[in-house]
């Protein structure tokens, strides 16, 4: 059973910064895609960034610009840099893998962008 433990949410002003991270209890190059999805309340989960199955980077049009996913393969983690936090960011932010035809979540983190 795979686990992803995200971590790094938390409450911020408008304008500022986090970084996500998604821990994996397995090595993430065995994963054929990995990561960050968001939920805003009432919303459906939608694609934040991932890595393809081609190694490439993929943003969701609303964050090019201000979101930055990164991997550590030796630390077996995904990180999202997220810039110029928005209230339109506000979410809890889910990281998710794949392999196969298996898809796994983590629990999720909230980020909640306040004055």
């Amino acid at each position: 059973q795979v686990q992803l433990v995200e971590s790094g949410g938390g409450l911020v002003q408008p304008g500022g910064s986090l970084r996500l991270s998604c821990a994996a209890s397995r090595s993430i190059s065995s994963f054929t895609t990995m990561g960050w999805y968001r939920q805003a309340p009432g919303k459906q989960r939608e694609l934040a960034a991932a890595f393809t199955s081609d190694g490439r980077t993929n943003y969701a049009d609303s964050v090019k610009g201000r979101f930055t996913i990164s991997r550590d393969n030796a630390k077996n983690t995904v990180y999202l840099q997220i810039n110029s936090l928005q209230p339109d960011d506000t979410a809890v932010y889910y990281c998710r893998a794949a392999y196969g035809p298996a898809v796994y979540w983590g629990q999720g983190t909230q980020v909640t962008v306040s004055s």
